[in-house]
C-alpha cells in the first residue's frame, strides 16, 4: 500500500535560527553583566587582601627580620612609590598586577608611628585613645591627624591605653570593564558604592591590635 504525504505539511527549518536571533541580545547582556560583576569582586578581593597584609606589616615592625622599628606610613614625596620599607609601598606592590591603575588608590594608615607636632603617636578623638592617621597617595602623604577626609576614624581599643588598634584603609575608584547601564545592572544595586554611571568607589579596611 502506498501512502501519499501532503506537500502542505508545515516546515520548521528556520525556527531555531529565529529563536536564537531573538534570545541572543538577552544572552549577551547576561554574559556582559556577569563579566562586570566578576571584575567588581576581583577588585574587592585584592583590596581586602592588601589592607590585611599592610595592617599586619604596620603592627609587626621590630618583630620582622628586616625592620628594627615600626614602618613609616609613607613618608615624603615620592616616598610611597620608592621607599620599600613603608606601609603604603607594600599596598601599591600588592595591588600592582591586580588592578588596572594601582597607584590611583588612596591609602590611610593609622599607626603609632604617625606622630603629631608634640611627638605623640596617639590622640584622644571623641574622648577615646586612638592611633594617628596619615593619608598617602602615589605622590606623597599628608600631615598626621585623627583621620583623613572621607575616611573613618579608627576604632578605640577596649583595652586602651595598653593596646591600640592599627588600621589601614584603601580607597579605589574604577570603572567597569564594559560601560553602559544595561551591562551594569547588578552594580547599580550597590547604593553608595557605584553611581548611576557605573563609576564605583570602593573602600576596604583592616584593623589589628598592637601594644601601645
Amino acid at each position: 500500500m502506498k501512502r501519499h504525504f501532503s506537500s502542505r505539511t508545515p516546515r520548521s527549518r528556520g525556527q531555531s535560527l529565529v529563536e536564537t536571533e531573538l534570545m541572543l541580545p538577552l544572552l549577551i547582556m547576561i554574559v556582559l553583566n556577569v563579566v562586570n560583576l566578576g571584575y567588581f569582586f576581583l577588585i574587592t578581593v585584592n583590596l581586602t587582601a592588601a589592607a590585611r597584609s599592610a595592617t599586619l606589616y604596620a603592627i609587626e615592625g621590630p618583630s620582622t627580620p628586616y625592620a628594627s622599628s615600626l614602618p613609616w606610613s609613607g613618608g615624603t614625596p615620592p616616598a610611597p612609590r620608592t621607599a620599600t620599607d613603608t606601609v603604603t609601598y607594600l599596598v601599591f606592590q600588592d595591588l600592582t598586577g591586580a588592578l588596572w591603575n594601582p597607584t590611583g588608590a588612596s591609602v590611610q594608615v593609622c599607626s603609632q608611628v604617625n606622630t603629631t607636632s608634640a611627638g605623640s603617636g596617639t590622640n584622644t578623638t571623641n574622648g577615646a585613645l586612638r592611633t594617628n592617621c596619615e593619608l598617602c597617595t602615589s605622590s606623597g602623604c599628608g600631615t598626621a591627624g585623627a583621620n583623613a577626609t572621607g575616611f573613618q576614624v579608627p576604632n578605640a581599643d577596649p583595652e586602651a591605653p595598653t593596646f591600640v588598634l592599627n588600621r589601614v584603609d584603601i580607597q579605589y575608584t574604577f570603572s567597569p570593564l564594559i560601560p553602559g547601564k544595561i551591562f551594569n545592572i547588578p552594580l547599580q544595586a550597590f547604593t553608595g558604592i557605584c553611581s548611576s554611571g557605573a563609576t564605583c568607589v570602593f573602600t576596604r579596611h583592616a584593623e589589628m591590635r598592637a601594644m601601645n
